[in-house]
């Protein structure tokens, strides 16, 4: 056995033995037809797909908290403007559009 296969089959023991709860989740078909062909093809049960889906978005969720969180700091300090905002923006969007 590698050591690849052997850090694969440790996540999937440490996922087997993590307290989980059974919910009940509803999707329209077309929705579910797609996350079992991503779990599918990435040789993954659905559960383990949803669950990193749902990780995923808390994190992106917790980051974006945080953004604003820093701006509405930084903004009662007096220290940022709207236009300086919008200047930023267009800035990130020009620089991005270049490459």
């Amino acid at each position: 056995m590698t050591s690849y296969n052997v850090c694969i089959y440790n996540l999937y023991e440490s996922e087997a033995k993590m307290n989980t709860t059974t919910v009940n989740i509803s999707f329209q078909g077309s929705l579910l037809a797609e996350i079992d062909r991503v779990a599918n093809t990435e040789s993954r049960s659905r559960s383990e797909l949803l669950r990193e889906a749902a990780r995923s978005y808390i994190a992106r969720k917790r980051r974006w908290d945080d953004i604003f969180g820093y701006g509405k700091t930084i903004s009662a300090r007096g220290k940022l403007t709207e236009m300086d905002v919008a200047t930023e923006i267009h800035a990130y969007r020009r620089g991005k559009a270049a490459r």
